[in-house]
């Protein structure tokens, strides 16, 4: 016997024995079907007040993530041929003004300002003014 013919012998059973009456292969009305394909059920997240309760909020398996943290120093458009010029030593003028706190971006999101500093001689940043979750939600819609 061929693949083929296993795979129809296998439908053919199925079919008499749903047609002898047999209802053990059929969808139970709490999976009915429909399109072809079984209703999944969920566990409810929520507690009685609404909220997530400890257990539930495991963040662990989200906290090994890794993001790109990154400042912004200003940004400028130039045109494309304006860009072409440029050489070593060229001056670009961005939209910041000196000494104004720069952006800290998570991904591409602003997340905070602040300021740059220098530690064991490398960059680092001191955060100065942090984005409410609430605003960035704002920020997203």
């Amino acid at each position: 016997m061929n693949e083929h013919s296993t795979e129809t012998d296998a439908v053919t059973e199925q079919s008499a024995s749903t047609a002898a009456g047999d209802t053990a292969s059929e969808p139970s009305s709490d999976t009915q079907q429909q399109g072809g394909y079984e209703r999944a059920e969920f566990q409810h997240l929520a507690n009685d007040n609404g909220t997530l309760s400890t257990a539930e909020a495991n963040l662990d398996v989200v906290l090994d993530i890794p993001v790109t943290l990154s400042m912004e120093v200003g940004r400028k458009e130039v045109p494309i041929q304006d860009l072409l010029s440029l050489n070593r030593g060229s001056v670009v003028e961005l939209d910041r003004i000196a000494g104004e706190p720069m952006d800290v971006l998570i991904n591409g999101t602003l997340i905070a300002h602040g300021e740059v500093v220098v530690i064991n001689e490398k960059f680092g940043i001191r955060l100065t003014d942090v984005i409410s979750p609430a605003e960035r939600v704002k920020k997203l819609r």
